[in-house]
């Protein structure tokens, strides 16, 4: 209970304080009303020249957004025709190759063997020349080769008299670099250890 009465005289006031009134505004001079007039001008025409300058740059910002998406578009349609036409160059190398074959199986018969040879010949000939221009070679693989299964692929283990453990014995299916990189390993069959 005492504190309740502590609370009361102390938010009271003494009868004697009555409100004072707030004091009358001071009356401002025309002059300073003429600059307040000014600066109001200034600052209207200030945010009339920001509210331009950011239309400006949303119009900026619009045209930046379109030549992109236009951009993307753009790529990706040349993206498309590269992945569905990029290989017309070695195809067009190799055509020439297959009229060959066609030229050779025509003509083939018994009495034609030695010319259907030498025309499959010259026409493989042809193949790894239009190969070899797009970056293709093949592996070097003979027998006695060190087996290097980053180059080889391991079918078969044999065993042989002639060559020691991990050589190639012989070359089951020939192997391809692209541009050094390999394409298809060359499969072949390996000596084991005895």
């Amino acid at each position: 209970m005492d504190k309740k009465k502590h609370t009361e005289q102390h938010h009271t006031t003494p009868a004697g304080d009555a409100p004072q009134p707030s004091p009358e505004p001071a009356a401002v001079p025309p002059e300073a009303t003429a600059s307040v007039d000014e600066r109001l001008k200034q600052l209207e025409e200030a945010l009339a020249t920001k509210e331009a300058e950011a239309a400006a740059n949303w119009d900026k910002f619009v045209r930046e957004r379109a030549d992109l998406e236009n951009y993307r578009r753009r790529v990706q349609k040349e993206k498309e025709e590269l992945l569905k036409y990029g290989n017309e160059a070695l195809l067009l190398e190799i055509l020439p190759v297959l009229d060959n074959m066609e030229r050779a199986l025509a003509h083939s018969g018994e009495e034609s063997q030695n010319a259907v040879i030498e025309g499959v010949r010259m026409t493989h000939a042809m193949l790894l020349g239009a190969l070899k221009k797009f970056g293709v070679s093949p592996i070097e693989t003979g027998r006695g080769t060190v087996f290097d299964p980053a180059f080889h692929q391991a079918m078969c283990q044999v065993e042989s008299d002639d060559l020691p453990a991990n050589m190639v014995v012989e070359e089951l299916q020939k192997g391809y670099l692209l541009n050094e990189r390999l394409l298809r390993p060359a499969m072949v069959s390996v000596t084991k250890n005895q």
